[in-house]
């Protein structure tokens, strides 16, 4: 039902949604006027909580959802991992209901709990059935607005915790993630792993949670989203009586982080593989800049990509890999991950190395329409999606301070030049590189993998002297 993101052959898709002008409603609230997406409305609560629905009316089901601007990214180090632990622990029991009654009254209407943590929020979700919309949004703001932490169950629920923290702990590719963050960022918070650390999950008390939640749970910082078949204005009056007597609070703010880079590998038992996550800085969420996304669907989207064509298919170095975007509200990570055998880890490197400098000093026409289109499909998946479309629209809101629309996402992305990618490979070449492994190693040291992914970028040309050069378009 609860539980946190994990890194690692999940990637986080580019952001979705619409832009609206707020006007004066009833009772103090504000209604978008206008929005770039015909299908959503917007109304802001007087203590500054943000009522969002997406008209899906092809559906017979609805997905209703509270986000909360708070994650592993907003704690300190003596806090690390309390945004997770609570996310769980506000399913066992609130001033009206026990546990086990917030579990029946959600699945006796057949619907699906869940809830997630991450490093710049926390979310908590219902779906079923989209009659029962408003329901799900009285349910929500009872679990967020009146949990009640208790005790008995909290001593419960650390040992769930444990045991999740420990199969992530165990995960190699996990180890490797948790390190590469470490690497990235050092003492910042957004270093930290979601989960937190051992000692903080078997010492948080009842007394911190709820000190947390008040101190972080405010109206400046949560969105309610719906998506379905549903009426804006019966979710508002729900939505209303349910979150209407927030704090309104601030907004939560991060600092971005200095770019640190470095090498790092871990030997694991049990494992025949080594799990490489190789990454380099590119513009945070913040910064609105889609190149680094077309760079990284160019790279190694597709069996067809430069990455997979030349690692997987001519030379048989891998069976799984892959290359994201990991953009995040106050930094960016462009990411490589694969698992391959301890002997071909240098080749691995090298070779990934090599594609990166090709593409510091050009892009092919081919390669660049391809991105972009995958992109383009990617999105529209996600237009379908009720739970991703709620969840596109409330990051938005915390980020930019309003929705973005499909269209003018799109046009954003169609409209990145292959100079602008060239650009992002260059830059990203021109910073220090983050190498972590884990798993089974050989006798790769760490000056032999610093020098595999270090060696100086090439002068790139513009596409202009591509184009003379190859034939080549953008």
């Amino acid at each position: 039902m609860a539980g946190h993101h994990t890194r690692g052959r999940f990637a986080r898709e580019d952001l979705a949604a619409a832009c609206a002008t707020p006007v004066a409603d009833n009772g103090g609230m504000t209604r978008s006027a206008t929005v770039a997406s015909p299908d959503t409305d917007i109304t802001t609560l007087p203590n500054g909580v943000r009522v969002v629905t997406i008209r899906m009316p092809w559906l017979a089901s609805a997905s209703a959802s509270v986000f909360v601007r708070t994650g592993s990214g907003h704690e300190s180090a003596r806090l690390s991992g309390i945004s997770h632990v609570v996310e769980h622990m506000a399913f066992k029991g609130t001033t009206t209901r026990d546990a086990a009654r917030i579990n029946i009254d959600a699945e006796r209407l057949g619907a699906d709990v869940n809830a997630h943590t991450d490093k710049d929020h926390t979310a908590y979700h219902l779906s079923g059935m989209a009659r029962d919309a408003v329901e799900f949004v009285r349910m929500l703001g009872d679990i967020v607005r009146r949990p009640t932490f208790p005790a008995a169950e909290l001593e419960r629920e650390r040992q769930v915790i444990l045991q999740e923290y420990l199969e992530d702990e165990e995960d190699p590719m996990s180890t490797a993630f948790r390190q590469f963050d470490k690497l990235c960022y050092g003492a910042h918070p957004m270093a930290q792993a979601v989960i937190g650390t051992r000692r903080n999950i078997e010492r948080f008390t009842r007394d911190e949670l709820l000190a947390y939640v008040e101190q972080q749970y405010s109206g400046a910082n949560v969105v309610v989203g719906v998506a379905g078949n549903v009426d804006h204005a019966e979710i508002v009056r729900e939505a209303e009586a349910a979150f209407g007597d927030m704090p309104a609070g601030t907004p939560h703010t991060m600092d971005a982080p200095t770019w640190l880079g470095g090498v790092k590998a871990a030997r694991l038992a049990g494992c025949s593989q080594s799990h490489v996550v190789l990454g380099y800085p590119i513009a945070s969420m913040k910064d609105d800049q889609p190149a680094a996304s077309v760079a990284a669907a160019l790279f190694g989207e597709g069996m067809s990509s430069p990455l997979m064509n030349e690692i997987r298919e001519r030379r048989g170095l891998v069976y799984y890999a892959a290359c994201s975007a990991d953009i995040m509200e106050a930094c960016g990570q462009f990411v490589i991950e694969a698992s391959t055998t301890p002997d071909k880890v240098d080749e691995l490197l090298r070779e990934t190395h090599r594609l990166l400098q090709a593409h510091a000093s050009s892009v092919g026409a081919i390669d660049l329409e391809r991105a972009r289109n995958q992109i383009a499909v990617r999105q529209m998946r996600s237009q379908e999606r009720p739970v991703r479309r709620v969840e596109d629209a409330a990051l938005d809101l915390f980020v930019h301070g309003r929705m973005r629309s499909p269209e003018e996402l799109r046009e954003r992305v169609e409209g990145v030049s292959a100079d602008q990618v060239r650009e992002t490979f260059a830059r990203m070449l021109a910073a220090a590189p983050t190498l972590a492994l884990a798993g089974k190693l050989g006798a790769l040291t760490g000056e032999r993998l610093r020098e595999l992914v270090s060696a100086e970028a090439p002068r790139g040309r513009s596409s202009s002297q591509v184009r003379r050069a190859t034939g080549q378009v953008h």
